[in-house]
């Protein structure tokens, strides 16, 4: 089994009548070096300005990017590429990021490769600590700066400082 943590941007709250900008996934192992970045036009006429301010790309330069079929195969692609067995969906914020990205793969794939579950990191780190209000972004080596890959990278630092420091029993492989 490989983790593969996932951060994604959008331009608003939920997937099909909103648009995930783009999304940045890293296999996550000792050097971090595996990873997706992908950038997609929108799939609606609606957008939430302030939510597409994050992601720091104007409504414009997201109407050129790339067609989302393309990236969510290029995606799958990816990962039966890099993952080891049944790869595992990690993100900080599962309840969003899993949204898109299982929406998005079976809209224009029709399956997703992650199957039907994901796992969050924030349930993880509270799990170790026994605190349901542990907080972990500390722990993060690589800055959150709203680039996908950037804070998917940092996410998974944290995982790995939790295998490595606290005894969470994990295999990357």
């Amino acid at each position: 089994m490989s983790y593969i943590m996932v951060d994604i941007e959008s331009d608003g709250p939920i997937p099909g009548d909103f648009s995930m900008v783009c999304f940045g996934a890293v296999l996550v192992n000792e050097e971090l070096d595996t990873t997706f970045y992908g950038k997609l036009k929108p799939v609606s006429e609606k957008f939430n300005p302030d939510a597409l301010a994050v992601s720091g790309f104007s409504r414009e330069e997201t109407m050129q990017f790339d067609d989302p079929k393309k990236v969510m195969l290029e995606f799958e692609e990816w990962i039966e590429k890099h993952s080891k067995g049944r790869p595992i969906f990690i993100s900080d914020n599962n309840g969003f990021d899993w949204m898109f990205i299982c929406w998005y793969f079976h809209h224009f794939t029709g399956k997703n490769p992650f199957g039907y579950s994901s796992r969050r990191l924030s349930d993880l780190y509270c799990g170790l600590e026994k605190d349901t209000f542990a907080q972990w972004k500390h722990l993060r080596k690589t800055e959150h700066t709203h680039n996908p890959v950037d804070d998917a990278r940092g996410n998974a630092e944290v995982l790995l400082y939790m295998k490595k420091e606290m005894g969470l029993k994990i295999s990357f492989k």
